[in-house]
């Protein structure tokens, strides 16, 4: 099959897209005083030149006392960093460009990359950062309540700035998940339980009032995960029932995209019911709710993503997966694409192109710089 559908349009929520292809959101950890400037608006135009469809960015926090775990983690409240972001959209937007911030909380994690540890007590449902391994304080419902709040003042501020749609970081162990995960939320009261439909209420407080905040022609994506980086084989759904019970309150929160990440996009959320070709994560989230999905998993390359946490590059490959056909039959919308455009702003118009010879992989080098 040719990638002719890969560069069609794509529209969700009045936000019409050029093609399917999504730079996902990569922690660089390079904002100097938690403040993007000119390199980082430079760094996302390059990408937007280069093609992509929609930009996500880097996780940029919200306004808590302990939001984020390394120093170099972007803020996305405060004048001087909201301007900084403002500059950003207007960079990528010049560029012809799509782009909506990754509104974050790190919760109780650890920096992969620095021992650093922010001033105020990290905080998560239950004083958790892992099944049975306790890390700063469980947050009370006050501060429950004042973190849904900054999730939406990001959010409103976001359609402010310009930018046309916005994610929350809802995976990977980060503040959101460790609501979702059992291992994580021991809590008794309305924000834990027993199942994923009682942990997932955290989740649909905050979609709830982002979309409150920004209107409902404003496009909302959450990204969620199975895997956490606290335990890479642990699941929040083991079955579609499980599944349905976690994601189709959180779309009938608000949310329009559901960004489902994975470590292969190619493999099957459950061959036991469908066999090896199978659905993956994101076919079975859009057929259970409904909702549009962003796929997202070693796209273009030889390696997951965690042989870069090791210092490991990777090489390019041909579009694995049928990616195109997966796309045609309706299984998922759109694709992400991270460590590739890492080294290559230009891949997706090389693609496009088919200026196959010219694609290089990931140098795990290019971490240390933001060009």
């Amino acid at each position: 099959m040719s990638n002719t559908i890969l560069f069609s349009p794509f529209t969700v929520n009045g936000l019409t897209l050029p093609n399917r292809f999504v730079m996902a959101p990569m922690t660089r950890a390079m904002a100097q005083d938690g403040i993007p400037a000119e390199k980082q608006a430079e760094y996302y135009r390059r990408r937007a030149a280069g093609g992509v469809g929609l930009i996500l960015t880097e996780g940029t926090v919200i306004d808590r006392p302990a939001s984020r775990n390394d120093p170099g983690i972007p803020f996305f409240h405060g004048p001087a960093a909201l301007a900084g972001w403002e500059h950003v959209a207007q960079a990528v937007h010049a560029a012809g460009g799509r782009i909506g911030p990754q509104l974050w909380h790190t919760g109780s994690t650890r920096s992969m990359g620095t021992n650093w540890v922010p001033e105020a007590p990290v905080e998560s449902p239950s004083g958790l950062v892992g099944p049975d391994d306790p890390r700063g304080v469980a947050m009370t419902e006050e501060d429950i309540a004042d973190t849904v709040a900054a999730f939406a003042k990001a959010a409103a501020s976001a359609r402010q700035l310009g930018f046309d749609l916005v994610e929350l970081h809802g995976a990977h162990g980060y503040l959101i998940d460790q609501f979702f995960w059992q291992g994580t939320n021991l809590r008794h009261d309305a924000f834990g339980g027993a199942t994923i439909a009682e942990r997932s209420r955290f989740a649909a407080s905050a979609i709830r009032a982002v979309r409150q905040a920004v209107g409902s022609d404003f496009p909302l994506a959450l990204r969620v995960s199975q895997w956490k980086q606290q335990d890479y084989t642990a699941r929040n759904a083991c079955s579609p029932e499980e599944m349905t019970a976690w994601l189709q309150p959180l779309v009938e929160a608000g949310v329009d995209i559901l960004h489902c990440s994975q470590r292969r996009f190619w493999e099957p959320e459950f061959p036991e019911l469908d066999g090896e070709q199978g659905l993956n994560f994101a076919g079975w989230a859009k057929k259970l709710t409904g909702a549009a999905t962003i796929s997202v998993g070693s796209v273009g390359l030889s390696d997951d993503f965690f042989s870069a946490f090791g210092g490991q590059g990777s090489h390019a490959t041909t579009l694995q997966g049928n990616l195109a056909a997966r796309i045609e039959q309706g299984e998922f919308d759109l694709i992400a694409i991270g460590r590739v455009l890492i080294s290559d702003a230009d891949w997706v118009n090389k693609v496009r192109d088919e200026r196959t010879q010219e694609l290089a992989g990931f140098k795990a080098t290019d971490l240390a710089t933001l060009d």
